[in-house]
């Protein structure tokens, strides 16, 4: 099995948690990762939509397929 590096990511991750934080603060981390994550896929998602005219119609009907 070959070894893999840490990103940045997870090495400020590990930073974080060998601080050992309350159990509240790390609930908190996650919701702003989510946050955060969920942000950036949204405004992708817009941008495609955007680009490639995709309408509300378009949307609705891949839904029902």
């Amino acid at each position: 099995m070959q070894s893999q590096k840490l990103n940045a990511l997870q090495l400020e991750l590990l930073n974080i948690y060998s601080f050992q934080p309350k159990e509240e603060d790390l609930l908190a981390i996650k919701q702003l990762l989510a946050r955060y994550f969920s942000g950036k896929f949204q405004k992708t998602i817009q941008k495609a939509i955007e680009k490639n005219n995709i309408t509300e119609e378009d949307l609705d009907r891949w839904l029902n397929e």
